[in-house]
């Protein structure tokens, strides 16, 4: 049994980090962030015993937290279909407003039937789930210029809603691939494991794999 491994990036678009601690079959990491209101998010993340370490996720559960409120979401993937359930104590949407910005989500989703044939869940803005689908499907040293189209279980943070996103990833050579979703495209670059060192305009890491 290998020894787990540590990684932590620092955060480009607000002032945050993001820590992970992963090994066979589990990651546990923080997320801090002091946008759009200052939050902890904690997560938990089983992952498939017939893969490599922190390859695919099957299970995963998040809990974020600031002043006046908590939110917890718990996902798990059962034959080919994420059950979804989500949980609130406190404001969270009094602080966003008084903060100036809009009201959030609830935690989790109405119509997790959304997600089927999404086999990746991913945490917005942290770049460890990011490295997740990217090592799935052994894109450091993939053909250049094949892209690859993913849909995901996207954990919204720190509303914890869960939306239905596509993800599309295309190497570009070397320790290159861009990543396009409906929002943004960016250029990461990976280490040869597969797990993100640079994204421009989110994170940077900060560790080597240890």
């Amino acid at each position: 049994m290998s020894l787990p491994t540590v990684l932590f990036w620092e955060r480009r678009d607000v002032p945050g980090a993001e820590h992970v601690l992963f090994g066979d079959g589990f990651a546990r990491g923080t997320v801090l962030a002091a946008e759009p209101v200052p939050f902890v998010c904690r997560y938990e993340v089983q992952t498939d015993p017939d893969q490599a370490a922190a390859r695919a996720a099957t299970r995963v559960d998040v809990r974020a937290e600031g002043a006046g409120w908590a939110r917890t979401v718990h996902l798990e993937l059962a034959a080919g279909r994420w059950r979804v359930t989500g949980f609130e104590q406190g404001d969270l949407d009094a602080a966003l407003v008084a903060a100036g910005h809009a009201r959030a989500g609830r935690p989790g989703c109405d119509d997790p039937d959304q997600f089927y044939g999404a086999f990746d869940a991913s945490l917005a803005g942290s770049p460890f789930f990011r490295s997740l689908p990217v090592r799935r499907l052994g894109l450091p040293g993939a053909e250049a210029g094949v892209s690859h189209r993913i849909s995901v279980a996207l954990i919204l943070a720190p509303s914890l809603e869960v939306v239905q996103g596509d993800q599309i990833f295309t190497p570009l050579g070397g320790d290159r691939l861009r990543f396009a979703d409906e929002t943004l495209s960016a250029d990461l670059v990976c280490d040869p494991e597969g797990f993100v060192v640079d994204y421009p305009g989110l994170a940077r890491r900060v560790t080597a794999a240890v």
